[in-house]
């Protein structure tokens, strides 16, 4: 249906615009009933609806409805697979067609600075091509469905602690590359209906009045057509969050900020046609979803075995000797409280209210045999040595032991961060007792973040179940049995230890401000760049079969700015059991170019591989592949010269290289003063020439014939002396006057001209 929303909104009075761009509620937008504009409901997501049916809250206090809860993007990010996510939205879109819902709020994407932020369960990875990759595919999935998504918290919303306060602060190259590049990558592609800006300020103001975030990069950069929405009282001055870009306050102000509005356009304060602009795209978005309603129904029965199914395809083995798969004429112990409580999603705003949740140890049962000891509670970090003696006693006496550990509810959460990497002490020791005299020993984890493991050495194999959704018993079966073969691979580096992280001298700052000192260093970036040793590397994931990569090629050895290239490669199984490979593209800077990691994700599919079965995995290129954000230019640079690609299955398991060249005419900004320096001088091509021959007759370093200078200055102090050497030290050291001075920049300046 085709609508004027122009002449819509002209018909509005003063205060019905007004109110239009703040709730009704804690859910629910208003209402103008004599001009036909509905009454619609948003709802928590990301992984799925909590939709409140009675007393609302935002922080998961009070129940929703019963509603089928997915596995959480700490897991779907594991998948490393756009197919599943896409999958995943068309359900999600489904359902809340079929319980009125017009906008799910979701997915998140903030990047994963630091292990320890409580909110990395419903955030997708330490990366951001990989966040904004899948994050676009589950908005598209959604919105097959005219139903909106919040893509959120926008922008650098990297912690709990002050989060409705605290300033991120870091530079704009930081920003562009690591913090907004997902939300960027999103927009492009996905284009979802509504953004929701964070609490935090950044760079010493607040996201929901911040210009530059919200409409000069978001809007006028990106091209975002739907509406920014506020977190839930993310407001800190509606007129000017209004005028910098925000159209709708969440929850309802009771007025207040309406009266606000009002009065500002009455004062002659607000430009009664931003108020217009905001309405008019508020209403758009509205009526995309009412004009296009659903007769939707759906089974949950269905989706929670599609909830089992996704699981099977985000857990990540870790480590394994040969003791995974499982056998069912084994003897098996399982051990451990998650057994028969797993810990499957989040705590606050994402928190489902689930229809069923299956667990391990019920569908071990149903097929064979398996022997089970407490151990320890899922829910609380308590020593009891009763509990733990009958849990090693049954892990001596049995084949195999299976210990079901992770975080309990209470260690991590919306609100708050954890202050450490552990696990319960109590599921440590309990870890490192039934290592001792059992030497099959499996950890299976249910966590939504990185955890230190002391015992990793230790046991046989480590089986990552992430926070998988009401599903996970029943995946978790199917892996441990081998009736399905683990395919994810990690979206987060695992450190050693907590004080390893980049971030940790940073984190969570003091409270009004935290640096992000390491600046684009962040996860694989800064581990890859130390050469520092990791638990398990960003990308690592096993298989019960091998893969072989072969016979990388490209469409083209070069690759012109403006155009792409085709990354071509063979994967094939190796092994026994059919499995799911994902090839893993990084590329590497060699034109010099200082201050870049030393790779970075640029590309990734996952295939389906049956035994002895080879496929062509196929990546495409282009310069912004290759580009790191130029603060001199304001914009995404390539140098032009050589870059390596590796392909493999982590970051640290690299099969394959190869190198393509970059071809541009664009350079950095360059200008010759006396302060630039020879080294400088002679890295641009175009002006190296001109001056080799010159340098060569100047004496940088004195009388070198004599015994005692020679052995002061040697060739190699000589030549650094020369490479920072700023250019009007040429009146001491090349006997040039200031008039030839002058007259040599201006040269120099010419040729750059040219």
């Amino acid at each position: 249906m085709s609508r004027d929303l122009k002449a819509l909104v002209a018909q509005m009075t003063l205060e019905e615009k007004a109110g239009m761009c703040s709730g009704k509620d804690f859910w629910r937008l208003k209402s103008v009933p004599r001009l036909d504009i509905p009454e619609v409901m948003v709802s928590d997501g990301p992984h799925g609806l909590r939709k409140q049916a009675g007393e609302a809250d935002h922080l998961g206090i009070n129940d929703s409805i019963l509603a089928v809860c997915f596995p959480a993007a700490c897991a779907t990010a594991a998948s490393f697979d756009r197919q599943l996510l896409r999958t995943m939205g068309d359900a999600l879109g489904q359902e809340c067609q079929a319980e009125n819902v017009s906008v799910l709020l979701g997915p998140a994407i903030n990047i994963k600075r630091s292990p320890l932020c409580g909110r990395n369960f419903e955030y997708f990875s330490e990366d951001p091509y990989l966040a904004g990759e899948l994050a676009a595919a589950q908005v598209e999935g959604v919105q097959s469905h005219h139903v909106g998504t919040s893509l959120k918290h926008y922008a650098a919303n990297n912690q709990e602690h002050m989060r409705m306060t605290c300033s991120s602060d870091m530079d704009e190259r930081t920003l562009r590359e690591i913090y907004l590049a997902g939300f960027e990558t999103v927009v492009k592609k996905a284009h979802p209906y509504t953004l929701m800006c964070s609490y935090n300020q950044v760079n010493g103001e607040y996201a929901s009045e911040n210009k530059h975030l919200l409409t000069e990069i978001l809007r006028d950069e990106w091209g975002f057509d739907g509406y920014v929405m506020s977190d839930w009282g993310a407001v800190n001055d509606r007129v000017k969050g209004l005028e910098a870009g925000l159209e709708l306050e969440m929850p309802a102000s009771g007025g207040v900020t309406d009266a606000e509005i009002v009065a500002a356009v009455k004062e002659g304060r607000l430009d009664e046609a931003v108020l217009d602009r905001a309405v008019e795209r508020i209403l758009d978005v509205l009526f995309r979803y009412a004009d296009n309603r659903e007769d939707a129904v759906f089974d949950r029965n269905a989706h929670h075995q599609l909830s089992a199914e996704l699981e099977k395809e985000c857990a990540v083995l870790l480590k394994n000797e040969g003791v995974l798969p499982l056998n069912r004429s084994q003897k098996i112990a399982y051990i451990g409280g998650f057994a028969k409580t797993p810990r499957f999603q989040g705590g606050g705003s994402s928190h489902i209210n689930s229809c069923q949740v299956s667990n391990a140890l019920d569908c071990a049962l149903a097929k064979g045999h398996v022997e089970y000891a407490l151990g320890f509670a899922h829910d609380k970090d308590e020593m009891d040595e009763k509990l733990q003696a009958e849990a090693v006693e049954a892990a001596r006496k049995a084949d195999v032991a299976v210990i079901f550990a992770g975080l309990p509810d209470s260690f991590e959460s919306e609100g708050y961060d954890r202050s450490h990497m552990h696990i319960p002490a109590c599921q440590n020791q309990l870890i490192e007792q039934i290592a001792a005299v059992q030497p099959n020993t499996v950890v299976v984890l249910h966590n939504g973040s990185p955890v230190e493991m002391p015992w990793a050495d230790k046991v046989s194999a480590i089986l990552e179940m992430y926070l998988g959704g009401q599903g996970v018993g029943i995946a978790t079966d199917a892996l441990l049995f081998g009736e399905a073969n683990p395919c994810g691979h990690l979206p987060e580096t695992f450190p050693l230890q907590l004080e390893d992280n980049p971030s940790y001298l940073n984190f969570p700052g003091d409270g009004k401000h935290v640096k992000y000192a390491e600046g684009v260093f962040v996860g694989y970036r800064y581990y890859d760049k130390k050469k520092m040793a990791v638990r398990f590397p960003f990308g690592h994931g096993l298989s019960y079969t091998t893969f072989a990569y072969s016979n990388l090629r490209l469409s083209s050895p070069k690759l012109e700015d403006g155009g792409k290239v085709t990354v071509q490669l063979d994967i094939t199984n190796t092994g026994l059991m059919a499995g799911k490979a994902v090839a893993q593209l990084y590329v590497r800077d060699l034109t010099g170019t200082g201050g870049r990691p030393d790779k970075e994700l640029k590309g990734f599919e996952k295939v389906m591989l049956r035994p002895g079965e080879c496929k062509t995995v196929s990546m495409e290129l282009d310069a912004r592949s290759l580009s790191w954000y130029s603060e001199e230019l304001g914009d995404w640079y390539a140098a032009a010269g050589k870059y390596q690609l590796l392909v493999g299955a982590s970051s640290a398991d690299i099969r394959l290289t190869g190198e393509l060249e970059f071809v541009t005419d664009r350079r950095l900004p360059f200008t010759v003063s006396p302060t630039t320096t020879l080294g400088e001088i002679m890295a641009d091509p175009r002006l190296a020439p001109f001056v080799t021959e010159m340098i060569k007759s100047f004496n940088f370093t004195g009388d070198q014939d004599s015994e005692v200078a020679s052995a002061a200055v040697n060739a190699e102090m000589a030549a650094q002396i020369m490479v920072g050497m700023p250019l009007r030290a040429l009146r001491s050291f090349g006997s040039f006057s200031a008039e030839q001075l002058s007259g040599l920049i201006s040269q120099l300046n010419g040729l750059l001209a040219q």
